[in-house]
């Protein structure tokens, strides 16, 4: 049987499917080697400090998970020894909860509720007074759909070809759960996905950003948490700050650094604004909780009442779907209007925005390319761009 060491982990960033080359090079960059890729994850290798590193830091990642073990079982009595090996009281400590979320694909244990009672008798026999607060089929790790135990560790444990593997959450809650986006708007952007959009288009905080639909404000938020370099997940805790054994000096060293690195204030502009008062009024609320109010200038206003700044920049919107608007007519003409507002107003800027559509598309009237594909609330998106022509 593999088991995790605490000198070193076999990790895994779990992505959205889509953004595994933005999170593979985001890995690279905190100084951490990227090692195999696979839809909805990159895996990589690293000690207490780096895990809580990619943590603290990554943009575009739901959870980093740790690989605890993996075994091949084909009946119950083979699960129940082979899970009493594991090292739960490394990640465990005495008297805490744990959840258990459990999924078995082609495998002769099938019965997800089967394998998360032995798993769990195998937790409590290895730590004392540990409770079972909940197991439950897997869905997508990048979903919750109830509210968990926050409080409690998270295991995953999955059997495939009657291979069980078993990983341990370091996250706890959710990394796109930054902490600001309270007040929500029609239709709104996950935080890791509005940062995936920033990072597809190169985005350093070094020219104007425009966001003219800016419904809760998620892309300008992300957008100036990158100015400023501000890493996500410095105003909360994770997961294996719990763990027994934790470096907590060191993980203190490491946000205190990350602190550090701050920026006072955003280089370039960032402006955010929306025809509807309650977007306007929930982007300024959630500017404020994020602690870059001041980097943002929001208004409300409608798309053909925007100013942008002079000389280049870019504009990011994630404008409405055909799919989810009533009037799928309103919509085409939306689309039109940025393309042609886009002409007339942002001459030498770069536009992207998400789209579900190609025939939507297609009424921009700009040489698009397509920068980056994933889906948003279960709707495939691409991320298309264009430079605007500047004006002779």
């Amino acid at each position: 049987m593999k088991s995790s060491k605490q000198s070193g982990h076999d990790c895994y960033a779990v992505v959205a499917p889509g953004l595994e080359q933005l999170a593979s090079a985001e890995l690279r960059s905190i100084g951490i080697e990227p090692g195999a890729t696979e839809p909805g994850g990159i895996a990589f290798r690293g000690n207490d400090a780096s895990l809580f590193e990619a943590n603290l830091r990554l943009r575009t990642a739901s959870r980093v998970i740790v690989r605890i073990a993996e075994f091949r079982a084909t009946a119950f009595h083979e699960l129940e020894r082979l899970a009493r090996s594991v090292p739960w009281d490394a990640f465990v400590a005495p008297g805490s909860a744990v959840r258990l979320r459990v999924t078995c694909r082609k495998s002769r244990l099938y019965h997800s509720d089967g394998v998360a009672q032995r798993v769990g008798g195998a937790i409590t026999r290895r730590v004392s007074g540990v409770t079972i607060t909940g197991a439950r089929r897997e869905a997508d790790d990048d979903t919750e759909a109830e509210a968990p135990d926050l409080s409690a560790q998270l295991f995953l444990v999955r059997f495939a070809n009657d291979v069980c593997t078993i990983s341990a959450d370091s996250s706890g809650e959710l990394l796109h759960r930054r902490g600001y986006r309270l007040a929500t708007a029609k239709a709104p952007l996950r935080e890791t996905l509005a940062a995936a959009m920033l990072l597809a288009m190169d985005y350093r905080g070094t020219v104007p950003l425009m966001d003219p639909m800016c419904g809760a404000g998620t892309i300008a938020i992300e957008a100036a948490l990158i100015a400023r370099r501000i890493a996500p997940g410095i105003d909360r805790a994770f997961a294996c700050e719990r763990w027994p054994g934790a470096p907590t000096k060191r993980f203190a060293e490491q946000r205190a650094a990350a602190r550090a690195e701050i920026l006072p204030r955003a280089a370039s502009p960032i402006i955010a604004s929306d025809r509807d008062a309650g977007g306007a009024a929930a982007t300024l609320a959630n500017a404020e909780r994020a602690g870059v109010a001041a980097d943002i200038e929001v208004s409300r206003g409608a798309l053909s009442g925007i100013t942008p700044p002079a000389g280049r920049g870019l504009l990011l919107t994630n404008p409405p779907y055909g799919v989810r608007a009533s009037a799928g007519g309103e919509v085409r003409n939306l689309y039109a209007q940025l393309g042609n507002i886009a002409r007339a107003k942002c001459a030498g800027w770069t536009i992207a925005f998400l789209s579900a559509d190609r025939a939507m598309e297609a009424q921009l009237k700009l040489p698009l390319t397509e920068a980056l594909r994933f889906k948003n609330g279960g709707i495939p998106v691409r991320l298309m761009r264009a430079e605007i022509p500047a004006h002779e």
